[in-house]
């Protein structure tokens, strides 16, 4: 293996250990926690509405309402993604010496 290629492995290992060090084992406790938020109780609603109105199953329901919030937050990741790139690309234009002839 090169060099370069180890560099690589050895980043890779690095990153997935250092994302297990921040994953929150506790997930038993936060998803009953989420499971009584009274927002799940608002989708219920939206859920039997949808697939009332949509003539779908309940199922089909929370996968559209899931898979549309998932894209929203998508769109506004990539978006605000975009926005900090050209907030970094007009700082490092605004502070790039000038070219001495």
């Amino acid at each position: 293996m090169t060099d370069n290629q180890e560099c690589i492995q050895l980043l890779n290992t690095a990153i997935i250990k250092s994302k297990e060090s921040k994953i929150d084992s506790s997930y038993e406790q936060r998803l009953s926690k989420t499971c009584a938020d009274p927002a799940i109780a608002a989708l219920t609603v939206a859920i039997n509405y949808l697939a009332e109105t949509e003539k779908i199953s309940n199922d089909q329901a929370a996968i559209r309402i899931v898979e549309t919030v998932r894209s929203l937050d998508s769109i506004w990741t990539d978006y605000l993604l975009m926005e900090g790139l050209g907030v970094i690309k007009d700082h490092l234009k605004d502070h790039q010496a000038p070219v001495q002839h």
